[in-house]
């Protein structure tokens, strides 16, 4: 059977069960979990997949990585984790070099790419065990603990005897997480960790992916999906056709826009709203049925809902929206994306 996630193991020497946080030669936390300097990727074929990316991913944080299906996210990924070779450029995993210190970077990595696949008859803690087997730098004496303590950290301890095959999805997601929990990990790469899952699967994944933040680790996670990027992650990367087009923390994203801020409106009344707005000297006066916008200037909202009210407007509801994620990636990338 083909595995179709990569929980990374390598064969070199060591006792594979160092504390989380702990480098090689004691060398701690990197000030960048991952980074990458015009990294490329072409196949034979002549098809650009990634176009010289340079990627800063700051420890600590949860980085979105984001763009639509086919823009280069998981090559870029695979290209990371030494699953496949770089046309050009370098990039480094926990501040080391890579491919040179692969041997030390990545028993420091988990990862779960392009989803889990198990073998049904086998119950949760029976897989989980396979792949702990198949992990040459991990301790065999401490194996039934370390995977106890991945099941419980997944939520499916009470389920650990469970063949896989009576798994709901959002079980089956996390079981695949918890492959990437085995041993203490600086990183933690999701390539599309709530893909397929309904609601609650989303949910479970979303609560799980804080929990990992929440213990120091740095979480790298790809998606298409912009409600689950803005519930859980605080830095992005945007691709768009293979380049990264935008990079930084995501309330800088929401900030991207700038401009002048917006008011709204929603009242019975709009004709005399738009009225009033006017006569307070807003610029952009808009109505749409029965909600008015206009730029808010230097005016304060509670000011101008006093305004409203006193001339006799019935305000419903008067808000500044700002403007939404989908409006900057939809900018950025020149396409729309799954909002859920």
């Amino acid at each position: 059977m083909t595995d179709g996630f990569s929980s990374l193991t390598t064969s070199a020497a060591g006792t594979g069960d160092a504390p989380a946080g702990t480098g090689p030669a004691g060398t701690g936390f990197a000030s960048t979990a991952l980074a990458s300097r015009g990294l490329t990727k072409r196949y034979g074929s002549g098809q650009l997949a990634v176009d010289g990316i340079d990627l800063t991913v700051p420890a600590g944080s949860v980085y979105g990585f984001l763009g639509p299906n086919g823009s280069g996210k998981t090559t870029t990924i695979r290209m990371l984790l030494g699953l496949i070779r770089p046309t050009a450029g370098t990039h480094e995993v926990l501040g080391m070099p890579m491919p040179d210190a692969q041997a030390e970077a990545l028993p420091l990595v988990g990862s779960l790419v392009e989803g889990p696949a198990f073998y049904p008859h086998l119950t949760g803690r029976g897989n989980l065990a396979r792949f702990d087997a198949a992990d040459r730098t991990a301790r065999r004496a401490t194996a039934d603990a370390r995977i106890d303590r991945a099941l419980d950290r997944v939520g499916l301890l009470a389920a650990a005897d469970k063949k896989y095959k009576a798994y709901s999805l959002g079980m089956k997601q996390r079981l695949g997480i918890a492959t990437s929990l085995l041993r203490p990990r600086q990183l933690v790469i999701l390539d599309e960790p709530t893909n397929g899952l309904d609601p609650q699967g989303t949910r479970e994944v979303r609560t799980l992916i804080r929990e990992i933040a929440a213990d120091g680790t740095t979480v790298f996670v790809s998606s298409h999906l912009l409600a689950e990027v803005e519930q859980v992650c605080t830095d992005v990367g945007v691709m768009r056709a293979g380049k990264l087009v935008y990079q930084g923390p995501l309330a800088q994203l929401r900030g991207r826009g700038g401009g002048a801020a917006r008011l709204l409106v929603r009242t019975r009344a709009p004709e005399l709203a738009v009225r009033v707005l006017g006569e307070l000297g807003l610029a952009g006066v808009a109505q749409a049925g029965r909600e008015v916008t206009a730029e808010l200037g230097a005016l304060l909202p509670e000011d101008v809902c006093a305004r409203l009210v006193h001339a006799g407007v019935p305000v419903a509801g008067l808000e500044t929206p700002r403007r939404s994620l989908e409006d900057e990636f939809v900018e950025l990338t020149g396409e729309g994306f799954d909002v859920d």
